[in-house]
């Protein structure tokens, strides 16, 4: 859609749901001088991200507060609400995804496409792989504690992406085995619900018997992605394990931030299907069996819970 035939309220970028990852890919796209963006989000204030290096970015994007705010179909969506909101932004996607829409899933797990197909329209959805260790640091301040990178497939809609966020402070690769690269994360995510469980960061990997446990965690995980069509071999799930209790004291998760916090858990797109798909599969996944209903049970998620700008 061109500039031209985009109504005055019609975004260019929309980011739906400005939290602490969704902010810094805000200040991502304002940095990288693309067209104007509309921030999606259920209060307006004022927002600013602060990078690794102390450098404090004020977000420039006017904020709105429901779709009747925007004004037609957005070229890109950014959609940025965790897994289990996504229906709770369905009347966002309604307004904002049309057939020229990418939408780009900047949510955990590997059925991203799966789960935002059905509330996107005739949109392309583009599923990815992030990695972007941010925080909320005090009212309005979001700090970025190392660089972001995505992942993304080496597609036309994937370039188009990384040339989205080029000149940007999230750097963009393009993988040809999404598939894989997704699982990976995954394999790490996974074992964010032992920091979510025990109300601790990552230095409780560190001890012997949680270590085992995680890596047995993440070799479910692994054992059920191959089943997928993941291309991993069995030293992925120490690799995993070992990265994450190798990271700074205090390092910790988003599953982690969202328990202490007292907020619904995105357990499902990272610890729950692979549980489920090991049942489809014939996959054993006792420890999984375990951790599943320990996260349900952490705090209210009901259907459709949720809004931009958790």
């Amino acid at each position: 859609m061109s500039t031209s035939a985009r109504s005055a309220a019609a975004p260019a970028v929309a980011i739906v749901g400005v939290g602490a990852v969704d902010a810094v890919f805000a200040a991502s796209v304002q940095e990288a001088g693309q067209p104007p963006a509309v921030l999606c989000v259920r209060t307006r204030r004022s927002l600013a991200v602060e990078d690794p290096a102390g450098r404090v970015t004020a977000l420039t994007a006017p904020m709105v507060t429901s779709p009747a705010e925007v004004g037609g179909h957005a070229d890109w969506v950014l959609l940025a609400v965790k897994a289990h909101q996504t229906a709770g932004a369905a009347a966002w996607l309604r307004k904002l995804a049309g057939p020229e829409t990418t939408v780009l899933v900047l949510q955990s797990g590997v059925d991203q496409a799966d789960r935002v197909a059905p509330f996107a329209g005739p949109a392309t959805v583009l599923p990815t792989v992030i990695w972007c260790p941010a925080e909320p640091a005090g009212p309005g301040l979001v700090r970025q504690r190392a660089p972001a990178r995505m992942l993304i497939a080496d597609d036309s809609a994937g370039r188009r992406a990384a040339a989205l966020l080029a000149g940007g402070r999230v750097s963009v690769d393009l993988t040809a085995d999404f598939v894989t690269a997704a699982w990976r994360k995954l394999a790490m995510n996974v074992v964010g619900a032992l920091m979510a469980l025990t109300g601790r960061t990552g230095e409780v990997l560190r001890d012997e018997a949680v270590g085992r446990l995680a890596e047995r965690l993440a070799a479910e995980c692994v054992a059920v992605g191959r089943a997928e069509g993941a291309q991993l071999d069995e030293s992925v799930a120490a690799e995993a394990v070992a990265r994450l209790a190798a990271r700074p004291a205090g390092a910790g998760s988003s599953i982690l931030t969202d328990r202490l916090a007292g907020r619904s858990l995105e357990w499902e797109a990272r610890n729950g299907i692979v549980q489920r798909l090991g049942v489809r599969h014939g996959i054993p996944t006792p420890v999984s069996d375990v951790i599943v209903p320990l996260l349900a049970a952490c705090g209210p998620q009901p259907a459709g819970s949720g809004n931009p700008g958790r």
